[in-house]
């Protein structure tokens, strides 16, 4: 299991960033790769030097991390590779009229083969209705969330998600046989 932690703009211009997320998940004993640092294509390219070595710092504590809402800045592609970037997340503005407008879905089908050929992992985000589920899959998408999955919630609520999509995964887990 992994968790995303999003970096606000303010945090991510402290210099010390990568030391202080150290400093927590030392304090927490959390393993570095069950971390999801995400960033917003915006504050990646607004000073793309910074970026690039804000973004080694936390690569090097072994986090994962995800550019946020692709598409919606104005990436350089020569500057997204330079990246040491896991995952694009594309913006919901997309998914949302991927099963409603064919110049979208041919967006959506270049972002994720652009991710692809660029070694990363793709998370489309916002998806609400099974067709753009299955859209996505056959567009080889390998990570959705969105209401389609579940609504935002509470602890209770997020306890009681993890319990059933558990229980669900070992229902469905082969069994061994003697």
């Amino acid at each position: 299991m992994t968790m995303s932690v999003n970096i606000t703009p303010r945090e991510f211009a402290q210099q010390d960033l990568a030391a202080q997320m150290k400093t927590i998940l030392d304090e927490v004993g959390i393993d570095p790769t069950s971390i999801n640092v995400e960033i917003t294509e915006t504050i990646a390219m607004a000073d793309p030097q910074r970026s690039s070595l804000a973004l080694s710092e936390l690569k090097a504590l072994g986090v994962h991390i995800s550019i946020d809402d692709f598409g919606t800045g104005y990436s350089s592609l020569s500057r997204l590779q330079g990246f040491p970037v896991d995952t694009l997340k594309i913006d919901r503005t997309f998914i949302s009229a991927i099963d409603t407008d064919r110049d979208t879905k041919k967006i959506v089908r270049i972002i994720i083969m652009l991710a692809h050929n660029l070694g990363l992992k793709v998370v489309a985000e916002g998806a609400e209705t099974a067709e753009q589920v299955n859209l996505l899959k056959q567009l080889k998408c390998e990570l959705v969330q969105g209401y389609f999955y579940a609504r935002p919630g509470d602890q209770a609520a997020a306890e009681k998600l993890l319990t059933s999509n558990r229980e669900m995964a070992f229902r469905a887990a082969p069994t061994a046989t003697t």
